[in-house]
């Protein structure tokens, strides 16, 4: 009997592990940025959320970016669809950056032009956009 706990707390340890394992972001530091941003497309799809944008650099270079949030049911359930955000949008992110020297980041914050704030989290009343 006690094997057979062992086994099924081991099976589920690993489990657990599997689970904590996908949801890594070792591809960030912990380096945070904020950029102003003009939202170029906006992918409510599984199993991230991505946002591509431009971002005008201190040379006057426009450099394109990537952004990624957490899956879209979760982000419904804070009010977001798949018209939260639009092509053309000028938004700040503040995020994670990417290791390596690319232009990604694991998003953390947005504001909207109106200086609010949009969860990027799970609420019950959030207002949708």
């Amino acid at each position: 009997m006690k094997l057979k706990i062992v086994i099924c707390l081991l099976t589920a340890a690993l489990a657990t592990a599997s689970a904590f394992a996908h949801h890594g972001r070792a591809a960030y530091s912990t380096d945070i940025v904020t950029v102003e941003a003009t939202v170029t497309e906006f992918r409510f799809v599984n199993p991230h959320v991505q946002i591509y944008f431009d971002v005008t650099n201190e040379a006057g270079e426009i450099e394109q970016w990537q952004g990624e949030l957490t899956a879209p049911n979760k982000l419904a359930r804070g009010g977001w669809t798949k018209n939260t955000l639009q092509a053309g949008d000028r938004i700040q992110i503040s995020g994670r950056l990417g290791r390596g020297g690319g232009h990604s980041v694991a998003i953390n914050e947005i504001i909207m032009p109106d200086g609010q704030a949009i969860p990027l989290w799970e609420v019950l009343d959030a207002p949708t956009r």
